[in-house]
């Protein structure tokens, strides 16, 4: 910003200026050439205070398994690519989406998902956290995995620059 100089901020918020300022995460997605894991793995994009981005791809017959739900964090989905059914209790059907729709999941919503396309799924996921210095989301499962979640391989942005 050319007139940057003329906004004189107080020195503590100076000092919370600089420090996001270095924090701003650029980047570029493209699914990864290498081994994807068991059935899903995730891309992240980076943090930013209270807001987490990644992309899951999961595998055909893959996806989020077991209803669950998750105390600490809203989250939104949009399809990139493929199609995914997002479910609630009892198996009911919230809807069938392909690429640029998706659905809102607020914390404490019991959901899962699979991937009901030819190919891989390759499905965003928008994070918001109720606190900036969370770590996890508050996963609670509702009912029994059918395959460990944490088979999967993670990568960044930052793997592949």
């Amino acid at each position: 910003m050319a007139n940057a100089e003329a906004w004189a901020l107080e020195p503590e918020i100076q000092v919370q200026v600089d420090e996001a300022e270095k924090e701003v995460v650029k980047f570029s997605y493209s699914k990864p050439d290498a081994d994807l894991g068991h059935s899903k793995a995730l891309v992240r994009f980076g943090r930013g205070g209270a807001v987490r981005g990644v992309v899951q791809i999961v595998k055909k017959n893959g996806g989020e398994n077991n209803l669950h739900y998750h105390t600490d964090a809203d989250s939104m989905w949009m399809v990139l690519k493929g199609r995914v059914r997002f479910y609630g209790v009892g198996d009911e059907l919230l809807g069938e989406f392909g690429p640029h729709e998706g659905i809102f999941t607020p914390r404490y919503f019991r959901y899962w998902f699979e991937n009901c396309g030819e190919g891989d799924l390759e499905l965003l996921q928008v994070g918001a956290f109720s606190s900036a210095t969370q770590k996890s989301s508050g996963r609670v499962d509702v009912s029994q995995q059918k395959y460990n979640l944490g088979t999967g391989n993670h990568f960044s942005v930052e793997d592949r620059e």
